[in-house]
């Protein structure tokens, strides 16, 4: 079960959403949030340059580099500030990391710390590519992370019911697993969505995954629909019918999402609720 839950904010827009959400949860699962700013180390200076001959010398603008660290501090330290006005007298802030390193690789360290990540679907400098696979850091935290990471959208909205996408996969089994716990926890109604149009391998799925539902305290469905799994899921969520995805990060063909595209990725970028990834 979720107990703690670090959330990794810059200040922007979306971040601000994300916060709101790690909130929410954290009252709803009776957890309690970490808030993390990670300066990009990339945006410090270095401390020398060669010049045409290969002489090391020192940097023209070397007395602007104290102004340049203070002014990024002082930023981090407006942002986590903010962090702490956001969660006002909630009871769920249970501390905050102020850090300097590479953000995606800071995040997940940090993250060991915690049973969950938040993450906004997009940051201050999303349009950077930023060394991530497919140049998102909430892609990269996904893929490389052990932890469930939770990508909120834009917009904040209450969660009344959940959903999971399953393929039988054992990511999806964790995913399922992790889905039951919460439902049952925050009382969310379940749905599981299986995509296939094979009927046979439909009612195995059917039948490994009914026993799970059974126990819950709330009304639990299963659905089957056909058709590509991006579009699909996409539809079914724009469709209103819940307001949480769970889904593992990877399905069975790994090497296909990691290099060409996927699922996963897809539905991160344009999901309009919070997806919860499990890996």
């Amino acid at each position: 079960m979720i107990k703690t839950i670090l959330i990794a904010t810059d200040g922007s827009d979306y971040s601000k959403t994300a916060v709101e959400y790690g909130i929410y949860f954290a009252e709803k699962l009776e957890a309690s949030l970490i808030g993390l700013h990670v300066t990009d180390i990339r945006l410090l200076p270095g401390p020398f340059f060669g010049d045409v001959t290969g002489t090391i010398s020192p940097p023209p603008y070397q007395d602007a580099i104290p102004i340049m660290e203070a002014a990024l501090q002082d930023r981090a330290d407006a942002i986590l500030k903010a962090f702490q006005e956001q969660c006002g007298s909630k009871a769920v802030c249970r501390a905050i990391r102020k850090v300097t390193g590479i953000i995606d690789e800071t995040i997940i360290e940090e993250g060991e710390n915690a049973d969950c990540i938040l993450l906004a679907q997009r940051g201050e400098r999303s349009h950077r590519v930023g060394g991530a696979i497919l140049g998102s850091t909430a892609e990269s935290v996904v893929r490389l992370s052990g932890k469930p990471v939770l990508i909120t959208p834009a917009t904040f909205i209450e969660t009344e019911s959940i959903a999971l996408a399953y393929d039988g996969s054992p990511t999806a089994d964790h995913a399922l697993q992790l889905a039951v716990a919460l439902s049952d926890k925050a009382l969310w109604p379940l749905t599981v969505i299986t995509i296939s149009s094979d009927p046979k391998a439909t009612d195995q799925t059917i039948k490994k995954i009914e026993p799970l539902l059974e126990g819950l305290a709330i009304k639990a469905e299963t659905i089957v629909l056909t058709g590509k799994e991006d579009k699909v899921l996409l539809q079914f969520i724009q469709e209103g019918s819940v307001e949480m995805m769970i889904m593992g990060a990877f399905g069975h063909n790994r090497l296909h999402e990691l290099f060409l595209g996927s699922t996963t990725s897809s539905i991160i970028r344009k999901s309009p609720i919070p997806i919860l990834m499990t890996r």
